[in-house]
């Protein structure tokens, strides 16, 4: 076994680094990255982070040449271009336009519930904004009903593609962060899916932690 080659900036509670590593496994790479544990929030930066990502956010990929990438799409696109097997993104056309738009629908649910996250969990009550969070809240819903509706067949298709692996990370974030939230009961042909994807080897091996 090598040496790992590339540093990646890592937290099991966040859902970005979660997509990273699940791709990861899925094409035989988690041998060639470091997870270099890195603990921030919105009002505790880490310093190191921001050395290689001025945004510092989570999560950022060192390079073997010392050169960093972040955002974790952009992470992905790297690491799909680094393996010998059938790519998770479509190189072209309309279905990499598509799979790009689910996963990008995946993540807009991910600002959401991050959102939430922060306004419940770093703010006093009293301070709370409740339109604002309602108004969060039904962007989640409005997205798991369009995942649920329309776009369920696409998700089944294998492969367990860029698409999938967003939606299936999204979905564990709601478990992770909103367990009362209970999107099972409305949602069952989501969650149908995410039964059977969640017994991968790499949804298993990258539940959030705390």
């Amino acid at each position: 076994m090598s040496a790992p080659t590339m540093t990646l900036h890592y937290n099991p509670a966040s859902p970005y680094v979660r997509k990273v590593v699940i791709l990861l496994h899925e094409t035989g790479q988690f041998d060639r990255v470091q997870l270099q544990p890195t603990v921030l929030t919105p009002v505790n930066p880490s310093t190191e982070l921001n050395h290689d990502n001025p945004a510092g956010k989570l999560p950022a990929l060192r390079l073997a040449d010392g050169n960093v990438i972040h955002d974790s799409r952009v992470i992905l696109d790297y690491l799909d271009h680094q393996h010998v097997g059938n790519p998770l993104i479509p190189r072209e056309g309309s279905a990499r336009w598509r799979r790009l738009t689910l996963a990008s629908l995946a993540d807009a649910l991910l600002d959401a519930a991050l959102l939430i996250r922060y306004e419940t969990a770093l703010r006093p009550k009293e301070l709370h904004w409740p339109l604002w969070l309602d108004n969060q809240q039904g962007k989640i819903e409005r997205t798991l009903s369009y995942f649920d509706q329309e776009a369920i067949t696409e998700l089944s298709a294998p492969p367990f593609d860029v698409a999938a692996i967003s939606v299936a990370a999204a979905l564990g974030y709601l478990d992770f962060r909103q367990p009362d939230l209970n999107w099972r009961n409305s949602y069952p042909r989501l969650a149908n899916w995410y039964f059977e994807v969640n017994q991968r080897p790499s949804m298993r091996a990258t539940q959030p932690s705390a």
